[in-house]
């Protein structure tokens, strides 16, 4: 294809995007060591605007990735600590009567950030998890029948431990759904450990000097809505999308039997806009398929629903999607 007959996008926008892309991915470089795929799809998820669930195990730095982009981009960062007594209230805020003035005034909860940190988040009540609803999906909050919006770059970076069942609450298919990606972290290889308390006895971590603005950070996510998605690829999304909702269509039976739910039009959405912002990290201004199947297990892993059946037969939900991809042609 052709960049310069397609494309929106200047190559003096191109050459800023770049620097502000190396800068971000730079700085988490020297605070992080290894989680290469969190890197992008945490790069990926502020360009779209978008939120993110990370799962793991503790003590895989879920937390240190989040402070780590919020410094970087010296943004304001909140973290929430979620434990079943958490009210809705807690995290977006309430009214409070002023006998001083004699009139109520509203304090705002934690939510009100630009990156905000829901740690351990299945351990808040349904009631508590539908409270960031409305916050993730319309950028606003209600308190006392005043609507309060989010600052316009606004991610939640939510983190969930899948070990621990007591005590927690599995988050409903509404919620996940909000969440453009959902990341699987895994433990760090002996030589990255190793490096790991090296930078620690360095106190590396400890050390954070801002290298952007949230200037920067509406910069890119402008420039991604203007990246170039050819009508041929938004079709293979959508046939992607379909293959999760009918998969006796295009992967064998004995896959197909075990997936009882697909994935929405959100879905759809969200292959589309991380795909840009995929193109956009790679430099370039238009998209190509090797950029929807890059991230398409953080994209359709947390939508797709598989049956207790799956669980006991060993077989995941990328093994599915796998066999989504290969079956469907690439354009």
């Amino acid at each position: 294809m052709e960049e310069e007959n397609i494309s929106k996008i200047s190559e003096l926008e191109l050459q800023k995007c770049n620097e502000i892309i190396t800068k971000i991915q730079n700085y988490y470089s020297e605070k992080m060591v290894g989680q290469y795929r969190l890197k992008v799809s945490l790069l990926a998820a502020v360009i779209a605007n978008g939120h993110i669930l990370l799962e793991s195990v503790p003590g895989l730095a879920k937390t240190t990735a989040a402070k780590v982009l919020t410094e970087a981009v010296s943004g304001q960062f909140s973290r929430i600590q979620c434990t079943p007594d958490l009210l809705p209230s807690d995290i977006v805020g309430t009214q409070t009567f002023n006998y001083a003035t004699n009139t109520f005034e509203t304090k705002l909860g934690p939510v009100y950030a630009n990156f905000v940190l829901l740690d351990e988040i299945n351990r808040s009540s349904a009631k508590t998890q539908s409270a960031m609803l409305e916050a993730m999906q319309e950028g606003q909050a209600s308190i006392g029948g005043q609507i309060y919006k989010m600052p316009e770059v606004f991610i939640v970076i939510a983190t969930q431990n899948p070990i621990e069942q007591e005590g927690t609450y599995m988050l409903a298919e509404a919620q996940l759904d909000r969440f453009l990606l959902k990341e699987k972290l895994d433990y760090p290889t002996k030589s990255e450990e190793l490096e790991i308390l090296n930078r620690i006895e360095k106190d590396v971590f400890s050390q954070s000097k801002p290298v952007l603005d949230l200037k920067s950070i509406t910069y890119l996510q402008n420039v991604a809505k203007k990246v170039y998605i050819d009508d041929s690829i938004k079709k293979y999304i959508v046939d992607i999308i379909d293959a999760t909702r009918n998969p006796s269509n295009v992967i064998s039976e004995d896959l197909a039997q075990y997936v009882t739910l697909g994935a929405s039009t959100r879905g759809a959405i969200a292959f589309m806009e991380v795909a840009k912002a995929v193109a956009l990290i790679n430099g370039r201004s238009y998209v190509t398929p090797d950029d929807i199947k890059s991230l398409r297990y953080s994209v359709l892993r947390h939508r797709i629903s598989l049956s207790y059946a799956a669980i006991a037969d060993n077989v995941s939900v990328e093994t599915i999607i796998d066999a989504i991809f290969g079956a469907i042609p690439t354009p």
